[in-house]
């Protein structure tokens, strides 16, 4: 059924006009601070409200941090950055059990993953063992430390940036720590306009100090809630579905996209479908979302990543010109 005119979500409602408010207010936040990037922006927003997780990949200092600093700061709920180093250890990230001499027992000393919104920095300079200490809490928004599974906030976002795989210092990410981001998305380098204008602001004053939190927490669980309540037809979800076992028979791939990655190309596309004023999903929400949401996910076959050419994203768009598109209404 379609999205009704209003959301239930922690003793709130909310409607499409407030949903369309509320947004707007976060981007127009992270805009003071990230000019020209409006798509990176959309992309975080998009992650957020889809209970996912975003991949920031790009060569330093074109905003990665910031990016998530900003979101960080529109929001009023608990955020925790982590430094990824090659000595960061796993329990760092999730916690440790310490013994306390006086209570004469042991207590958990909570990691820096408690949080809302967890800034994981350079993420693939540390090893795979610490990388993979954020599996469970991406998946299932809970940590397990000495057999004791403790949940994590409501909402719950990792935003990671990560430097390219050919700069010095960097170790891969694992396939399954791939999967578990929903999207994956590059800054760019800014336009001259902006770089100037990064200038003149910036010489004197940093913007994120000026930024006030416009949402909290809740506001922020009225928001997925109402995303969540937006229409997929079931032509659409067959499509959705389609695209993903393409890339698993694609002779360009050699591993293709997982179910996880499917359940998160329609969540997304949901969100995307709310941000535009729609409450319901159309093929180009899922089609201009397939990049983001799966290219990180794909392997090329073997020798076609020394082409120099662009393979994944050649034989996704390959998958979307043979894919039929649905036919009937969307609605």
């Amino acid at each position: 059924m379609h999205a009704t005119d209003t959301a239930q979500t922690a003793g709130e409602t909310i409607g499409a006009a407030e949903f369309t408010r509320r947004t707007g207010a976060i981007l127009a936040s992270i805009t003071e601070v990230i000019d020209g990037k409006d798509a990176a922006i959309r992309s975080a927003l998009v992650c957020l409200l889809a209970q996912g997780h975003l991949l920031v990949e790009d060569v330093p200092g074109v905003g990665k941090t910031m990016l998530a600093r900003a979101l960080a700061a529109s929001i009023d709920a608990t955020v925790r950055r982590i430094q990824f180093t090659p000595d960061l250890l796993p329990g760092d990230v999730t916690g440790v059990s310490v013994y306390n001499p006086v209570a004469q027992e042991f207590e958990f000393k909570p990691g820096a993953v408690f949080a809302h919104i967890v800034i994981a920095d350079e993420i693939n300079r540390s090893s795979p063992k610490t990388q993979s200490a954020l599996l469970e809490a991406m998946e299932e928004g809970q940590v397990t430390v000495d057999g004791n599974s403790r949940a994590l906030p409501d909402p719950f976002l990792v935003v990671a940036t990560q430097n390219p795989l050919e700069m010095e210092g960097t170790y891969a990410l694992p396939e399954a720590q791939r999967d578990r981001f929903m999207m994956r998305i590059s800054m760019g380098y800014p336009d001259a306009a902006a770089e100037t204008l990064m200038l003149r602001q910036r010489d004197v004053a940093n913007p994120l100090d000026a930024i006030r939190p416009v949402l909290d927490a809740a506001d922020v669980r009225g928001l997925i809630s109402w995303a969540r309540s937006v229409h997929v037809a079931p032509v659409l979800e067959e499509y959705a579905v389609a695209l993903a076992q393409a890339t698993r028979t694609d002779p360009n791939l050699h591993l293709g996209a997982s179910p996880r990655a499917t359940l998160q190309l329609v969540r997304a596309a949901k969100v995307q479908a709310a941000l535009d004023g729609r409450d319901y999903v159309v093929p180009d929400d899922l089609t201009s979302l397939l990049p983001a949401v799966f290219a990180h996910r794909l392997i090329p076959a073997r020798g076609l990543h020394r082409t120099g050419a662009r393979p994944i994203e050649a034989a996704l768009e390959g998958i979307v010109r043979r894919t039929p598109v649905p036919v009937g209404s969307a609605r």
